[in-house]
C-alpha cells in the first residue's frame, strides 16, 4: 500500500484541536484517495476528527463513498463508545462497593474531558488504576461482573507479566475488556509520573449522570507525553490527545510538569510531546517551554525522526526499533538499564518457546538473553545475505 501523503495531510488538517478547514478544501480540491484516506484514518484512530472537520465544510469535495464510509463507522462507533461507558459506570460502582480507591483514564473518560463526548475519540477498551497492594482484590471485584484473565492463571501472571504492571480482563458474553493497572509503564523503564503520585490529586468526571475520578491535568499532562513517546508517537490520535490538552489547559504549569518529568528521568518526553504536536498540528510549544524545546538537539533530532516516519509510513507498516520505548530515558546509563533488564526479564514469548514447569520457570532469566542473542545474530546474517549481489 502506498504512503498516502496527501491523505495523511488532510488527516493533519483534520485533527487540530481547531481543524484546518481551508487546508482541508484545497487538499480535497486536489484530489485524495478516498479508500486509502479511510484507512489511514482508522489506523491513526482520528475518523471522528475526519468527520467533524468534514461537516465544519458542509461535506463540500467529499465523495458519497467517502462520506457514506464515514457515518457508518460513527454509527458503530457510537454504539460502542456507549457500551464501553456503561462497562465503566459498573466496574467502577463495583470497586467503590469494594472500597477500592482507583481512577480511570483513556477510554470514555479521556474523550469526554478532551473532546466534548463519548464518540469524538476512538478507544477500543477501559483503562483503569488502582493502589499495588489492592491489585488482587480488585480484580475479584471485577470478576463478580464476569471479567477474567485472558493471559493465564495468577501464577503464570506473576512470573511472566507482572513486569508490565497491568492485566488485561474481558468478558465472554460482552465485547468489552479492562486494562487494570498499578502503575503506567513497565518495571524496565522510568515514566513521567507514577501512581503514588496520583492519589491526593485525583480529579472528576460525569460520566452517564454518575462521577468517577480521573488524573488531574498535570498527571493527565504527564501520562499523555510519556504514553506516546513509548510508543515512538506512531498514531496520529496520540499526537492529538496532546495538542488538545495544551488548548485547553493555557494555565498549566509546564515548567512544574516538565520539572517533575526530569526528576523521573523523562524530561525530554513532555518536549518530544509538545515537539510532535507543533510539528504535526501546528499546536505552538507552551511559551514556558518554548526555549526548552529549542535548545534540546536530541529532541529535535527524534522529533523530527518520528514526524518524517509518520508522514511516510503507514502504521500497519511500521516496525518498530529494537528497544524503542527507551526513548523515555533521558539518560544513556537509564537506556543501558533498561535494555539489560528487559533482556533478563521473561516473558510470555519465552514461554512459548519452551515450554518449562513451573518449578523451571527461574529458569528463563538464563534461556531468554540466549534466545534473544541467537535472535540478533540470524537477523543479522539474513541482512547480510540480502545485501550480497544477486547471482547473474
Amino acid at each position: 500500500m502506498q504512503s498516502g501523503g496527501v491523505e495523511f495531510s488532510l488527516l493533519s488538517q483534520a485533527a487540530r484541536p481547531i481543524p484546518g478547514l481551508a487546508g482541508a478544501r484545497k487538499l480535497l480540491r486536489d484530489g485524495v484517495d478516498a479508500d486509502l484516506l479511510l484507512t489511514l484514518a482508522a489506523q491513526h484512530g482520528v475518523r471522528p476528527l475526519l468527520l467533524r472537520c468534514f461537516a465544519g465544510i458542509d461535506w463540500e469535495g467529499v465523495s458519497a463513498d467517502l462520506r457514506q464510509g464515514l457515518e457508518a463507522f460513527h454509527k458503530r462507533h457510537l454504539t460502542r463508545a456507549l457500551s464501553l461507558t456503561d462497562e465503566l459506570l459498573k466496574s467502577a460502582a463495583a470497586l467503590k462497593s469494594a472500597h477500592i480507591p482507583f481512577a480511570t483514564f483513556k477510554g470514555p473518560a479521556l474523550a469526554f474531558e478532551l473532546y466534548g463526548d463519548l464518540a469524538s475519540r476512538e478507544y477500543a477498551d477501559i483503562d483503569l488504576v488502582v493502589p499495588v497492594e489492592l491489585m488482587e482484590p480488585a480484580e475479584q471485584a471485577l470478576a463478580g461482573m464476569g471479567y477474567f484473565s485472558s493471559q493465564g492463571d495468577w501464577a503464570f501472571r506473576q512470573a511472566f507479566l507482572r513486569h508490565q504492571r497491568q492485566y488485561a480482563l474481558v468478558r465472554d458474553e460482552r465485547d468489552a475488556a479492562i486494562d487494570l493497572h498499578w502503575n503506567f509503564s513497565s518495571v524496565a523503564l522510568p515514566f513521567p509520573v507514577v501512581a503514588e503520585e496520583i492519589w491526593t490529586t485525583l480529579g472528576a468526571t460525569r460520566l452517564g449522570g454518575r462521577t468517577v475520578p480521573i488524573l488531574s491535568r498535570e498527571n493527565l499532562a504527564l501520562l499523555l507525553a510519556g504514553h506516546g513517546t513509548k510508543e515512538a508517537w506512531r498514531r496520529l490520535v496520540w499526537v492529538c490527545d496532546f495538542a488538545m490538552l495544551i488548548e485547553q489547559s493555557p494555565n498549566l504549569d509546564w515548567l512544574s510538569i516538565h520539572r517533575r518529568a526530569r526528576a523521573h528521568g523523562c524530561g525530554d518526553a513532555v518536549l518530544l510531546a509538545c515537539a510532535m504536536a507543533a510539528g504535526l498540528l501546528e499546536t505552538p510549544v507552551p511559551h514556558a517551554l518554548k526555549a526548552v524545546v529549542e535548545r534540546s538537539c536530541r529532541v529535535r533530532r527524534i522529533a523530527k525522526r518520528l514526524i518524517d516516519r509518520l508522514r511516510t509510513t503507514i502504521p500497519e507498516q511500521v516496525r518498530r526499533e529494537p528497544l524503542e520505548d527507551a526513548l523515555l530515558c533521558d539518560r544513556l546509563s537509564d537506556r543501558l538499564k533498561a535494555w539489560i533488564t528487559l533482556g533478563f526479564t521473561p516473558t510470555p514469548s519465552d514461554y512459548e518457546a519452551l515450554p518449562l514447569p513451573p518449578s523451571l520457570w527461574p529458569l528463563y532469566r538464563i534461556t531468554r538473553p540466549l534466545r534473544l542473542g541467537v535472535e540478533l545474530v540470524v537477523k543479522g546474517l539474513r541482512r547480510c545475505l540480502r545485501m550480497l549481489p544477486a547471482e547473474t
